[in-house]
């Protein structure tokens, strides 16, 4: 969560649905993966964040308190992702292979900073790789088989 918004215990939030209204649809959020549930109501959508009432949170220092605790829902209240959509952390932990079967190493983490996903591989020899996640760079994931294949050009300029 982010910073209060006003004096009577709003707050901020930034998401990552793809409205953020969304947000409150999912039903009861969760203050971490196995924290307390909060109830949250949607106030209005303040640029780009939606902002929302916490039921029990009533002032602003209540609020602040609050900023920085990471929001989730469980997996069953999300919808299923679409056609060559993911979920982040599907992906994460991933075995990553080149096209002729060679070890790559481990999806570590998955960042967009604005421009695109880019995909964090932490390589089998030490050391990390970063992957821009699209279909020329990444052609197959494979969520059943547990990997994904990066075309060598993507990690061209990483080798010797």
């Amino acid at each position: 969560m982010g910073a209060p918004y006003g004096v009577r215990g709003l707050v901020r939030v930034a998401t990552h649905t793809a409205r953020p209204e969304d947000l409150v649809a999912y039903g009861p959020l969760h203050a971490g993966p196995a924290g307390a549930t909060l109830d949250a109501t949607l106030v209005r959508i303040d640029k780009g964040a939606a902002v929302v009432r916490i039921d029990g949170i009533a002032s602003r220092d209540d609020a602040a308190a609050l900023r920085g605790t990471r929001l989730c829902v469980p997996r069953p209240a999300l919808p299923p992702p679409a056609g060559h959509e993911f979920y982040h952390h599907d992906l994460i932990g991933l075995r990553a292979e080149l096209a002729d079967g060679s070890a790559l190493g481990v999806v570590a983490a998955v960042h967009d900073f604005g421009a695109g996903d880019v995909l964090e591989i932490a390589k089998a020899g030490g050391g990390t790789v970063s992957v821009a996640f699209t279909r020329d760079f990444v052609p197959v994931v494979d969520l059943e088989a547990g990997r994904i294949v990066i075309d060598r050009a993507a990690v061209a300029q990483d080798e010797p």
